[in-house]
């Protein structure tokens, strides 16, 4: 490492979140329009030795973490390829992928095997049709690339992502973290079904604040739930153990219920920010470093990309990112969360 990269508020940024398509298979209703959001030609997204080099710039400044999203990062052809090439970088120690689970079960294993350390699925509901009104389904036109391996057959969308699931913890991609986003009059009454996976799961269910971002922005607050009212509603199964690490390893809260094999993370953006200790940038399919998800601040790779890389351009644009990041989020955004990188 031959810088390490702090903001003016002291935060050290060892985190970078890479968005590899804008694209997704599903239209959860807090995340997307029904119609979709306009998309750019395929020609538009950072080629994967590109990606590459604004890692290994990254690497250069002290980020030791790197996080695969989306859209749905499964749609990419040849995901597995950009995995390998990204675990073959020095100073990447931690190598891990958020998914909606609809392709895992084809694609865990060749991902393990590429170099990928963990997985994190979303997923909002344990039920198939309630999962059905949630995600609006599977897009049939928009199944993304040929998998590696057939994906494990399945009659309803829900199962499939269950199956990738089951495929990563045969893998080995540990842990496997499952993020759950809290709606009130949606899926609050799932809460406890959620929480008594952990108890003889090695797994670590999330639940997150619904962020008024993208075509929801504006929306009223009808579905959302502090993290405080979720935790109390957990307590139902028992009493919640704090558990302590010896490093941050992110934005999660973690607890604990006695004698469970998992944990339970809670991630309270709005009512109980972590902007203090926020360690992250985002980079977006088109090239684009976000200083803050919420709040803006964004630097344009391609010129130091295009028409071949330039290290040292990058390494200067990684640290005027940094520069941009604010004290706090803003509270809402208008970008669709698919289009930076969820």
């Amino acid at each position: 490492m031959s810088d390490a990269l702090r903001d003016r508020m002291g935060r050290h940024i060892t985190t970078l979140r890479v968005s590899v398509i804008d694209r997704c298979n599903l239209r959860c209703v807090y995340c997307m329009p029904a119609g979709g959001v306009p998309l750019s030609p395929r020609t538009a997204l950072l080629r994967f030795e590109e990606i590459a080099e604004v890692v290994a710039a990254a690497a250069d400044l002290g980020v030791t973490r790197v996080k695969l999203t989306g859209g749905e990062p499964l749609l990419r052809r040849d995901i597995h390829r950009l995995v390998a090439m990204l675990a073959a970088i020095d100073g990447i120690d931690d190598l891990s992928l958020t998914t909606n689970g609809t392709l895992l079960s084809g694609l865990a294993r060749p991902l393990r095997a590429a170099g990928l350390h963990r997985v994190t699925v979303s997923l909002d509901t344990l039920r198939p049709d309630r999962f059905r009104r949630i995600t609006g389904g599977i897009a049939p036109s928009d199944e993304g690339p040929p998998k590696a391996t057939p994906p494990a057959p399945a009659s309803e969308p829900l199962e499939r992502v269950l199956a990738g699931i089951e495929a990563a913890r045969c893998a080995g991609l540990a842990p496997i973290k499952v993020n759950v986003v809290a709606l009130r009059g949606v899926n609050d009454d799932e809460f406890l079904d959620f929480a008594r996976l952990t108890l003889d799961r090695p797994i670590e269910v999330r639940f997150i604040e619904l962020m008024r971002i993208g075509h929801r922005a504006r929306a009223d607050a009808a579905w959302f739930l502090p993290m405080a009212e979720v935790r109390d509603r957990l307590r139902a199964l028992g009493r919640l153990l704090p558990v302590r690490s010896s490093k941050r390893e992110g934005p999660a809260v973690r607890f604990r219920f006695a004698g469970a094999r998992g944990t339970v993370g809670f991630i309270a953006p709005i009512t109980e920010p972590f902007c203090h200790r926020c360690n992250r940038l985002r980079l977006t399919s088109h090239g684009v470093l976000r200083a803050c998800l919420l709040a803006g601040g964004e630097v344009g790779l391609k010129a130091a990309l295009r028409p071949r890389p330039d290290r040292a351009a990058l390494r200067a644009a990684l640290r005027e990112a940094v520069r941009l990041k604010p004290a706090h989020h803003a509270g809402a955004g208008t970008t669709p969360m698919s289009l930076i990188g969820g």
